[in-house]
């Protein structure tokens, strides 16, 4: 069984106070893109977990094999399996790689034991925050924890570029820093760079962004100097420190991440997809 787990960008993200359960509600659309891992999962004589073209965990601490593995309890099955990921998505850059496979490793082992959508859907939020998301895919309203999926008109017809500076940023990080600056909020995106679909809506911001520069100036410094390169508008997605910019086209998109000459972790051209994962054997 193999799928493809598809990136996602948060075009909008807002962020609340922390609530009594000890997480931060969310809201913002989120959005699938064309960058993908690979997620194969075969029957083995032992289990395993290998990971090539990139960093991850290769033991039970990986997040798919978590999804995988709860299928097959769910399903009370024991049969041996060996998944292997082959990483395209960087790690660390709020991209939601490891969300995205749990979410193809949930999808197959869901087809595979016949698990209705009710179960399926329970696995996803127990599995992480982004997993109910990177389930569905496309574009969603995702609201709460990122359990609560809202429908939002599809977008396409544009493309983007996506920046991933040298260096990372730990997430609970991020929101503690967010905590103590006093619950800051992002900086709207001009419309003029925004596709005309995404004009006159929820403001393309991420609340999480004077945070990170909190942490670390340089992500302020690179969003300023990629937008000057690119001549429009650059968003910081998650809790960083992935950058993406909207374009008409993809022979835009790729212009744009060709014309980064200084080194980063990664820099892709991409557009939106429909959907979060997709099977692709037979």
């Amino acid at each position: 069984m193999r799928a493809q787990a598809f990136a996602k960008l948060n075009l909008t993200l807002e962020v609340f106070p922390r609530s009594a359960d000890g997480y931060h509600p969310l809201r913002g659309v989120f959005q699938s893109v064309s960058l993908f891992d690979e997620v194969s999962i075969e029957p083995a004589s032992d289990d395993s977990v290998h990971i090539e073209g990139g960093e991850a965990p290769e033991d039970e601490t990986n997040l798919a094999w978590m999804a995988l593995d709860a299928v097959r309890r769910h399903a009370r099955v024991v049969s041996p399996l060996a998944l292997s990921i082959h990483k395209r998505i960087p790690p660390g850059a709020g991209l939601g790689g490891g969300s995205a496979d749990a979410a193809a490793a949930l999808g197959l082992m869901a087809d595979r034991f016949g698990l209705d959508d009710d179960a399926t859907t329970e696995l996803a939020e127990a599995l992480g925050s982004d997993v109910p998301f990177s389930f569905v895919g496309g574009t969603k309203l995702v609201e709460g924890r990122g359990q609560r999926l809202r429908p939002f008109e599809q977008l396409g017809d544009f493309a983007l570029g996506i920046v991933v500076p040298p260096f990372s940023l730990s997430t609970p990080a991020v929101f503690s820093e967010w905590d103590r600056l006093d619950s800051p909020s992002g900086h709207d995106m001009d419309d003029r760079y925004l596709p005309p679909l995404l004009r006159g809506g929820p403001p393309i911001r991420n609340d999480l962004f004077p945070a990170a520069v909190s942490l670390d100036p340089r992500v302020g410094e690179w969003r300023d100097e990629i937008s000057r390169i690119w001549s429009t508008g650059v968003a910081m997605t998650g809790s960083g420190t992935a950058l993406f910019g909207f374009f008409s086209t993809m022979d835009e998109a790729l212009s744009a991440v060709d014309s980064i000459d200084i080194p980063t972790r990664a820099t892709e051209a991409v557009e939106p997809v429909r959907v979060g994962w997709r099977r692709i054997d037979a």
